[in-house]
């Protein structure tokens, strides 16, 4: 499906869920509904399944925004004094859209617990009691967290997403990777297509990494944390210089500030030195460029901000960025930093939904299924890789999922037929 077709079937007012391979542009297409909900002025609310993946759309944690906070479950107790809360009946009653992003690492339990509140508020015993759902993610990166290995965990095993049966938009033209073996790679992954061939081409990577790769910046990506602090503190205090120190600027609740501050890929306290190896964490307005965009600071200002030239030599003068919490239009906290970190080295689970123009990865450590698959179609093509290791099972993929994704491209298929003959 195209990126135009899955916004006209939004606009319709169907319920949606919108997924795709990495680089199909999932996040563009979800924005670009959000900008045409508030042309409209329709009422909507933007949550996420994390607090990383909430500060990328500019809104709350599904958990936080619906009232459910941590519970795994609702007692008859619980239900009762959250119905007695008048910012959650508002909350609930005045919104029409409900966006929840990256719907791939929340689990079952928790969709089937916002469903029954919204029906209790609402008055509605339609699912989520009426309002219009887009949910967005992908079942092949990082599943929820389960404790004790179940396979009902993930959300469409939820009581709700068979009542509600969503228009499943399948977005299919990669916009990260360019159509070369890379491509064709993290197709067949999808598909449990892969073949020894596969398996030879990472091996010659092992064996004979591209000769020019290190003489451009790189981010280094592994699987634990500890790795990545070692390597960024290594890095940093290598370099001489001047040190200039960039602090955090915050305005709202606290709470609602310290998860924003929590949740964020941007430090509170940020050190540049020339020569610091940085990327940028977000996506800019003006596309001058992408979350994840490397480079390097080359010089300060004459009011010491850095100027941050990228690896296809663009040269950036960097400002403050802003990330925030908003509720029906209102901004309910906000920080404001630098949209950079150290990009020596960062882990895999941060890197989801960034594209990387060269990155060497160890994933010889790989635990949990699609860690492999969220790492490797980070870069665009297999020349911005350098593999260092690969565990057997790092391009395991749940055998549901499998299953489960063939169903959704058949769904998809049948929903733009469906639209012509509309």
């Amino acid at each position: 499906m195209t990126q135009s077709t899955a916004l006209t079937i939004m606009k319709l007012g169907h319920s949606v869920f919108l997924t795709g391979g990495a680089g199909t542009g999932k996040t563009y297409v979800l924005n670009e509904y959000i900008s045409w909900c508030k042309a409209h002025r329709i009422p909507l609310a933007i949550t996420a399944s994390t607090g990383i993946a909430a500060t990328h759309v500019g809104g709350a944690t599904l958990h936080s925004w619906s009232g459910t906070g941590i519970k795994e479950s609702l007692t008859e107790m619980d239900i009762d004094a959250l119905s007695q809360k008048k910012n959650l009946y508002d909350r609930y009653t005045k919104t029409q859209v409900l966006i929840i992003d990256e719907v791939s690492m929340l689990h079952a339990y928790r969709l089937d617990m916002v469903d029954k509140l919204a029906r209790m508020f609402r008055g509605n015993q339609k699912p989520f009691g009426g309002m219009q759902i887009i949910m967005c993610g992908d079942f092949f990166q990082l599943p929820p967290i389960s404790k004790n290995n179940q396979n009902k965990d993930f959300v469409f095993y939820s009581e709700v997403w068979k009542k509600l049966n969503p228009v499943v938009c399948y977005l299919t033209k990669n916009y990260r990777q360019q159509e070369d073996s890379l491509s064709s790679i993290l197709n067949s992954i999808r598909k449990n297509e892969i073949e020894d061939g596969i398996y030879d081409t990472f091996q010659d990577l092992l064996d004979n990494p591209a000769s020019d790769f290190y003489d451009y910046p790189h981010t280094k990506l592994y699987t634990h944390n500890e790795d990545v602090d070692r390597i960024n503190s290594e890095q940093y205090k290598k370099l001489k210089g001047k040190e200039i120190i960039y602090d955090m600027m915050s305005k709202g609740k606290k709470q609602l500030v310290d998860a924003l501050k929590m949740n964020c890929l941007a430090l509170e306290t940020l050190k540049l030195k020339i020569g610091t190896q940085v990327m940028f964490i977000k996506n800019d307005a003006g596309r001058k460029y992408n979350n994840g965009t490397l480079g390097e600071v080359v010089e300060f200002s004459t009011d010491n901000m850095p100027v941050v030239r990228t690896l296809n030599g663009n040269t950036i003068n960097v400002v403050a960025d802003s990330w925030h919490i908003e509720d029906d239009g209102k901004i309910l906290a906000e920080i404001k930093q630098l949209p950079l970190r150290y990009s020596w080295a960062i882990t895999v689970h941060k890197s989801q939904g960034m594209t990387l123009d060269r990155a060497e990865m160890d994933l010889s450590r790989s635990f949990g299924f699609g860690m492999g698959y969220v790492a490797l179609s980070r870069v665009r093509t297999l020349s911005g890789l350098r593999l260092l290791g690969m565990s057997g099972n790092a391009l395991a993929m749940h055998p549901d999922i499998i299953v489960f994704d063939a169903e959704l491209r058949k769904k998809s298929e049948r929903a733009v037929e469906a639209l012509q003959k509309y």
